[in-house]
């Protein structure tokens, strides 16, 4: 099992001659990610600055130093797990670039692999960091309404991803979108909230064989590549 994060950033003790700069962002990040494991285990309410710099290793002035508050820190963290969520679908989510003779040939259409190269990389990445992906989907909601909100517009910018990717084209099919995502999004949470790591990378194939056989349901793709099964 690898060490926490916050771990293995942990500077050397005594003099040791980095930049301030560096020791400031060594800092933060050990902050960062003491918040979401602290949250982890005891949720967000549960969660006390206390917890949070007894986790980093660090004192109460170099927190306040960096963060308002326990809810400023949260914020941080929270973007930390969107940036880090959102660098992984933007690099899958780009169009496979290969020949025509090479498209004939793949077993499954473009489009279809690109989704699954999204839902991919959308679910590994929470697998891989549940304290943030915990941050992310489940004590956003103890936070406050700006949060949620905040929330909610990311979504709807994966809703916009699926769409383009589908081919969505009519009000109908952008719905279905968005309902699609809820579903994932639901989904995604409750195993989550159950630490269900393995199920939530399971949830990859199921979904990805929904698509295929959507028809003209979600977008035009599936149609145009004939990834529907007869």
């Amino acid at each position: 099992m690898t060490e926490p994060a916050s771990t293995v950033r942990q500077l050397p003790r005594g003099r040791h001659g980095l930049p301030r700069e560096q020791v400031i962002a060594s800092q933060r990040d050990r902050i960062l990610d003491a918040m979401a494991e602290a949250m982890a285990e005891n949720g967000y309410v549960g969660t006390s600055v206390a917890a949070v710099l007894k986790r980093a290793g660090v004192s109460r002035e170099t927190f306040y130093e960096q963060f308002r508050s326990k809810e400023d820190c949260f914020e941080a963290a929270y973007e930390r797990a969107v940036d880090q969520s959102l660098s992984r679908i933007a690099e899958s989510a780009a169009p496979l670039v290969d020949s025509a003779e090479a498209d004939q040939d793949r077993p499954v259409s473009p489009d279809l692999e690109r989704m699954g190269r999204i839902l991919g990389a959308y679910l590994d990445g929470l697998a891989d960091e549940p304290a943030y992906a915990r941050l992310f989907l489940v004590e956003v909601y103890a936070v406050g309404s700006t949060a949620v909100a905040r929330r909610a517009l990311l979504q709807e910018s994966f809703v916009g991803l699926i769409a383009d990717v589908l081919g969505a084209r009519t009000e109908e099919q952008r719905f279905a979108c968005q309902t699609l995502a809820a579903a994932i999004s639901a989904m995604v949470t409750a195993r989550i909230a159950v630490n269900d790591l393995d199920g939530l990378r399971g949830l990859r194939g199921p979904l990805l064989d929904l698509v295929r056989r959507s028809g003209d349901l979600f977008g035009t793709a599936m149609v145009h590549h004939g990834a529907v099964r007869a």
